[in-house]
């Protein structure tokens, strides 16, 4: 999959939103005379976020689309930035974050599947694509995920590069501990 030097470099994960966290489709709608996007998000992906973000790597958003539902979703994740670009000027956004957070490319992961991905993808230390990627962006990406977008392929790389890291095992284990109410008393 990949090395375990390479994962351990990893600072700062990118993610582009339709093809990779949604399926790609977009549903427009009319809602009350107002004009309304809405997309379909994959739970499992949101807890691969949370166990990134859990192992201390950036978490951001860049897309190509300027969406209100995009930006509740980011929101939700609590992730580290979001970029909406309509021009998707994707590297020049990549480039103003690595330089705020002081990263350098190459300890950068971005997750794609189109040709607006190709420039970000060809600057990062990690390039990936998910399952359902074009065909040039897969050749282009050091890892290729069998899952596609929507349909957990975030969850998936978020499981090999912490598997890589040997973080996966703490990340859930601490999650699942979170979770565990020991004042919670059982109903009879």
């Amino acid at each position: 999959m990949i090395a375990t030097t390479l994962a351990k470099r990893i600072k700062l994960v990118g993610l582009d939103v339709d093809g990779v966290l949604t399926d790609g489709g977009i549903y427009l709608g009319d809602v009350g005379g107002m004009a309304q996007e809405f997309k379909r998000y994959d739970i499992q992906d949101g807890l691969g976020i949370r166990f990134l973000r859990a192992s201390g790597i950036k978490v951001v958003i860049i897309t190509g689309r300027v969406s209100e539902g995009v930006r509740l979703r980011a929101a939700e994740l609590e992730v580290d930035d979001l970029i909406q670009d309509a021009q998707a000027r994707k590297l020049p956004a990549l480039r103003r974050m690595l330089e705020r957070y002081d990263i350098k490319a190459e300890e950068t992961a971005f997750v794609g599947d189109d040709f607006p991905d190709h420039p970000v993808l060809r600057a990062v230390g990690l390039p990936v694509a998910v399952g359902n990627a074009v065909p040039e962006i897969r050749a282009l990406c050091t890892l290729q995920l069998t899952r596609t977008g929507g349909f957990g392929a975030v969850r998936e790389f978020a499981e090999i590069l912490l598997k890589a890291r040997g973080d996966w095992e703490r990340v859930v284990s601490d999650y699942l501990v979170e979770r565990i109410d020991t004042k919670l008393e059982v109903l009879r």
